[in-house]
């Protein structure tokens, strides 16, 4: 997933409802779930040809091409885990979590209701060098527009007043079949 963000990240625009295939246009834009999608497909591959099995199935691959929050209940219901609101913190996030915002979206939103109202979804990635977390997300609202990159505890103090209940759910893309996270913050979905 690093591979992506380090070469996309502020070389791609944003454009609502584009997803992977925008990143071939010129110039390359994506969306946030197009995003998102490109990032968990690409580290669910990598995970099966590094462990020399399939923890990942074709259908776990595909069933992450969707919008997020789409993406957020298919990851949740899988995972068994969904951590909501105020929860959500450096500490208590998976290594690697999908988070999902509930942050409007205009008249788009308002034409396409939306489980939990979810219309914004990132994805924490790790650098290599020393594992630290950043947050890689596709930003159409907020400058810099695009494809950007922020660390992780910069990232939840910009987006504390969306971390509520109700507003915010994290999930673990990367917990495997028959290895569910243990416990829930909120339930199931």
């Amino acid at each position: 997933m690093w591979g992506l963000v380090d070469r996309h990240t502020g070389r791609v625009g944003y454009k609502g409802g584009v997803k992977a295939i925008g990143l071939a246009a010129d110039p390359p834009v994506i969306d946030c779930s197009g995003w998102v999608a490109l990032l968990l497909s690409t580290g669910m591959e990598a995970a099966n040809r590094a462990s020399g099995r399939t923890p990942f199935t074709d259908h776990d691959v595909a069933a992450v091409d969707t919008w997020s929050d789409r993406l957020i209940e298919e990851l949740a219901q899988r995972s068994g885990y969904i951590l909501e609101g105020d929860r959500i913190s450096l500490d208590t996030l998976p290594p690697y979590a999908t988070i999902g915002l509930r942050q409007g979206g205009g008249a788009w939103a308002k034409n396409h209701p939306r489980p939990r109202g979810i219309t914004h979804v990132v994805q924490i990635v790790r650098r290599p060098e020393d594992g630290a977390p950043f947050v890689s997300e596709a930003q159409g609202w907020s400058e810099p527009r695009g494809l950007r990159l922020m660390s992780l505890p910069a990232w939840l103090d910009v987006t504390r007043a969306y971390l509520k209940r109700g507003e915010a759910w994290a999930v673990n893309a990367f917990v495997e079949h028959g290895a569910r996270a243990g416990h829930t913050a909120t339930g199931m979905c």
